[in-house]
């Protein structure tokens, strides 16, 4: 906003300061001219030898002015002879013709602006464009004056009567207008004319068509807690699906290759595992996760996991002497309603493989619970 006000006050300036100029250039006109004038009234001007001079010098040699009748372009030739011998300026040539010239081709000179008054060589075309147009006029006058002499010459004479074989009759009743002629052809377009003024606003046209909806906008915050409904009836209990053992050894070398019996109990809450047997019987289809921890002591172990006769799982570890070892492993298995699951000691030998250990300070263990029921139960 501020460059736009800077540039329209700079714009401001420079058209006032072309005001200015134009204003002294006219006063400088209007000066030359008066001097014209008055020098067209008095004595002629002069000039003086010895290179360019200047209207305070040119004294020694007259200019004679322009005769009545003079041919301008004689006129202004003479001139500029006069002006060559006597070296006189070319900027200063046009203040000493005026005074040469009659009321006339002073009267075109007042006619010229301000930056073509003071070129010499514009006053002269001026001058020159003047005068021939005064030879059209002097004959449009000559032809008008030879006409009025015929009009006089005609009204002196006497009327003489009709000749012709009617000129005694009387003369014949005015005719019928004639048929209206055919029409013109039609004229050329005219111009646009200028933009009117805006009518008044119409009345409201019908209800439109349902636009489409919009995108979702952005979430709004959140409300406050609405007021709690009332209580609703009472439902049907969901039924919880359970199924979990957590047992321990007893007694150490258990028998290979038959499963080993964990006869210490954590948690068998469901019976699901039977110590007599050591298997894991499967009620509930699903997924189950299984895991054991054993105490490995005097010899190497070598233990498998076993899902219906089928061993998924081994565990092998070498026992280091003076030491005690831990074994263990961990499964997730889907199992269907009658599968069994159990941990038993493998090899050919009783005793190279079979150092599963437990004592009063000592556990091994083994875990299962269900994880994920099957979906058609619900």
């Amino acid at each position: 906003m501020r460059e736009l006000k800077d540039h329209e006050k700079q714009g401001k300036h420079e058209q006032e300061e072309k005001e200015r100029e134009s204003q002294e250039k006219e006063k400088q006109r209007q000066h030359e001219l008066e001097l014209a004038r008055l020098r067209s009234s008095g004595a002629p001007a002069a000039v003086s030898e010895g290179g360019p001079k200047t209207a305070r010098s040119f004294d020694k040699c007259f200019l004679a002015q322009r005769k009545e009748g003079e041919d301008m372009d004689s006129c202004l030739t003479a001139f500029e002879n006069a002006c060559e011998m006597h070296r006189v300026d070319p900027a200063d040539r046009l203040q000493f013709l005026t005074p040469l010239l009659d009321p006339e081709a002073v009267e075109v000179y007042s006619r010229m602006t301000g930056a073509e008054a003071g070129d010499c060589e514009l006053f002269k075309q001026a001058l020159l464009q003047f005068t021939m147009k005064l030879v059209p006029n002097l004959l449009l006058c000559l032809l008008l004056v030879v006409k009025l002499y015929h009009t006089e010459t005609a009204d002196d004479e006497e009327p003489q009567p009709p000749k012709g074989p009617c000129a005694n009759w009387m003369g014949g009743a005015p005719g019928y207008p004639g048929h209206n002629g055919l029409p013109g052809r039609d004229g050329k377009d005219g111009k646009d004319g200028q933009k009117g003024e805006n009518g008044e606003p119409g009345e409201p046209g019908p209800k439109g068509d349902t636009g489409e909806g919009g995108a979702p906008g952005t979430e709004g915050p959140r409300g406050f807690p609405g007021i709690p409904g009332m209580k609703g009836e009472k439902g049907e209990g969901a039924y919880i699906y359970q199924s979990a053992f957590s047992v321990g050894l007893t007694s150490r070398a258990p028998v290979p290759n038959i499963p080993i019996r964990f006869t210490k109990i954590f948690y068998n809450e469901q019976n699901h595992y039977d110590e007599t047997t050591g298997k894991f019987h499967c009620s509930l289809p699903g997924l189950y996760y299984f895991a054991y921890h054993l105490t490995v002591y005097i010899t190497d172990v070598k233990v498998s996991l076993y899902k219906k006769d089928k061993a998924v799982l081994f565990t092998y570890d070498q026992f280091q002497k003076n030491n005690v070892d831990q074994a263990s492993g961990s499964v997730l298995l889907h199992l269907s309603a009658g599968e069994e699951v159990w941990l038993q000691v493998y090899g050919e030998e009783e005793k190279e493989n079979n150092g599963v250990y437990a004592d009063n300070i000592n556990d091994s263990t083994f875990t299962g619970f269900l994880l994920y029921p099957d979906v058609d139960l619900h």
